[in-house]
Order: C-alpha cells, then sequence, then structure tokens
C-alpha cells in the first residue's frame, strides 16, 4: 500500500470541484420537493427516479416522452446576465410537446453542464426548473451536474430537458380527426419562446442593437428573454371538456413547419397573418433585419405559441375555458380540402 502525496494533483486542480457540486444538489432539494405530485417515491439523490404510474386511472395507459433544450437563447442569457427565466423555457419545450398528443406530464429530469459550476447562476436556473415543473404539473424528479472544464469556457453552461407524461390510448390527440371546415385556433405567445435565436443573436449583432432599448414600454432583452409560456393546464382543461383534434406547438420552423405535423393528407391550413396583433418584439425584429415576411413565419411564432384545431361546435366553449385561466385566443384560420401530396399552410 502507497501513501497519498499531499503535494499531488486534485480533481479540483483539474478544475472540477465535487464540494461545489454538492452544495449544488443542497440547494436543489428543496426546488424539487416543491414539485413533488402523487407517484414520486423519493427524493433526490437516488441513482435512478422511482415514479409510480398512476394506472387505476387509465384502461390503457401510453406513455409520452419529451426531450428538448433552449437553443442559442443560452448565449443570450449568459451575455445578459438574465438566468431565471431560462429553466421555465427549458421545461416549457418538453412540457408543451407532451400535452400536443393529450398527454398529462407526469415527471421532468434535467442535464445542466458547464465549464464552471457558479452556484448562484446555477441555482438561478434550476429554481426556473422548479417554477416551470409546478407551472405544468410535473415534478422534478432528478437531473445531472456535469463540470467540464475544456469543454464549455467557465462561463458558459448548456441545458437539456426530459418529459414524461401519460394518456390513455383512445384519447391520444394525433390530428387524424382533423376534416375540412375545423377552426384554427391561435393562443398567444409571450415572445420568440425559445427559437430563433441564432438569427435573433444575428440582428442584435449586425444592428449593433442598444439591449436598453424601448420595445412597447420594456428594454428589448427583457423583451427577448421572456421566459415560453407554458399552456399545459388550459389546454388538458379544453381537451376534458370539448372536442379537441388537434395541437400544434408553435416552435423552430413557426406556423409553416409545424401545424402540417399535425394534419392528416387531404387538408391545408388557411391562415391570416391579419387576425392576431404582431407582437413589437417581433416587429423590430423584421425591421431591423430586414427579414422577408416568409422568413419570420417559418422561423418563429410570430405572436401564435400553440394552435388548436376544434370542430366550429367546440369553438366558443375552447375559447371560453383558455380564456379563463388567462390565455389570449384568436380563430386564426380554417381547415381546408387540398389534393396535394402532403398537408401545409397558406397565408391569407
Amino acid at each position: 500500500m502507497t501513501t497519498s502525496d499531499p503535494t499531488g494533483l486534485t480533481y479540483r486542480d483539474a478544475g472540477v470541484d465535487i464540494d461545489r457540486g454538492n452544495s449544488l444538489v443542497e440547494r436543489i432539494k428543496p426546488i424539487a420537493a416543491a414539485t413533488r405530485r402523487p407517484g414520486v417515491l423519493q427524493g433526490l439523490g437516488g441513482f435512478g427516479a422511482l415514479f409510480e404510474l398512476p394506472l387505476g386511472r387509465y384502461r390503457h395507459p401510453v406513455l409520452v416522452s419529451g426531450t428538448d433544450g433552449v437553443g442559442t437563447k443560452l448565449k443570450l442569457a449568459i451575455t445578459s446576465g438574465q438566468h431565471d427565466g431560462i429553466g421555465i423555457d427549458l421545461v416549457a419545450m418538453s412540457a408543451n410537446d407532451i400535452v400536443v398528443q393529450g398527454a398529462e406530464p407526469l415527471f421532468f429530469l434535467d442535464y445542466y453542464a458547464t465549464g464552471r459550476l457558479d452556484l448562484e447562476v446555477a441555482t438561478r436556473v434550476i429554481a426556473g426548473i422548479g417554477r416551470g415543473c409546478e407551472m405544468s404539473g410535473m415534478a422534478l424528479v432528478g437531473g445531472e451536474t456535469a463540470e467540464m472544464p475544456g469543454m464549455y469556457a467557465d462561463e458558459d453552461y448548456d441545458l437539456a430537458g426530459f418529459a414524461v407524461g401519460i394518456v390513455e390510448r383512445d384519447a391520444i390527440i394525433d390530428g387524424s380527426r382533423v376534416v375540412p371546415g375545423d377552426v384554427v385556433l391561435g393562443i398567444a405567445s409571450s415572445g420568440p419562446h425559445s427559437n430563433g435565436y441564432s438569427l435573433i443573436r444575428h440582428v442584435l449583432e449586425v444592428s449593433c442593437a442598444d439591449f436598453e432599448e424601448d420595445v412597447e414600454g420594456a428594454p428589448l432583452i427583457d423583451r427577448l428573454m421572456a421566459p415560453t409560456r407554458i399552456y399545459v393546464k388550459p389546454l388538458l382543461e379544453a381537451i376534458r371538456q370539448a372536442d379537441v383534434r388537434a395541437l400544434a406547438h408553435i416552435t423552430g420552423g413557426g406556423i409553416t413547419e409545424n401545424l402540417p405535423r399535425v394534419l392528416p393528407r387531404g387538408t391545408r391550413a388557411a391562415i391570416r397573418v391579419d387576425a392576431w396583433p404582431r407582437p413589437a418584439v417581433f416587429q423590430w425584429l423584421q425591421r431591423t433585419g430586414r427579414i422577408a415576411e416568409g422568413e419570420m413565419l417559418r422561423t418563429f411564432n410570430c405572436g401564435v405559441g400553440m394552435l388548436v384545431v376544434v370542430p366550429p361546435s367546440a369553438v366558443d366553449t375552447v375559447t371560453r375555458i383558455l380564456s379563463a385561466a388567462g390565455e389570449t385566443v384568436w380563430p386564426v384560420g380554417v381547415i381546408e380540402a387540398d389534393d396535394g401530396p402532403t398537408p401545409h399552410v397558406v397565408y391569407r
């Protein structure tokens, strides 16, 4: 047996501080505890998270999973120092995708990677993840924090999120029941959400924009960093009470690319771009970057973060439910018959 050399290299010398990582875990525990829901069998600290499925409420349960990040919005968060909402963005990207198929989100895990763990920044980010989980009814059951010097610059960090939900098999929403004559309702976004930020950052760079420039009563940076709206709870209520035939989360690709994903063959969506007011932040981006209208519509949500396809008889009920939950809703289009090879969107 050999004795250790007190002058030898340590993991901390290499840039990884285990004690700092342990301190972060202690900070995360109350955040995770606040998101606890029925089904969670243990707290943080195990090698795997245990969750008991609510099988008593389902005849043929199907699990729905989703994973996503927040893209280069992270660079803007790091540059501006606005870290508090980015965790909400992370949860929203997966939670909104899951509810699109009619599923109730159950639990969430996160992955946080950085060059050097900054306890204050990490705590702010993960506190946002906790808030997002509460907003979507999910339990934060675990995650991973990786300190990787040499892979990331000291101040840089990256995020990924993983969510699991559950839905009754015969209640899955897949768009197959959509028919010509159905109405497309749009729900307002809170801004660009977490999409198109490579273009946003390019516009900021080439225009030498001032982060503090006033955009409709708020600094530009606040408009750009507004957290993604989480639509889960209002949509689940609408699904319970009305005939919701399709849902489309408007992420990268805008309405142009996302709505056709939930339409059956033989249909198209006719969308009226004047049916909702385009928020000032998108007007600023289009004007400052001289971005063509078609490029705007296939890059950004342009003010509509979620689309709901319903029969005409359900329009009033769904609008009432969503409005009562604080959402802003507009009828933005209609489904039409189309003999083309694939579903698509036409703008009018």
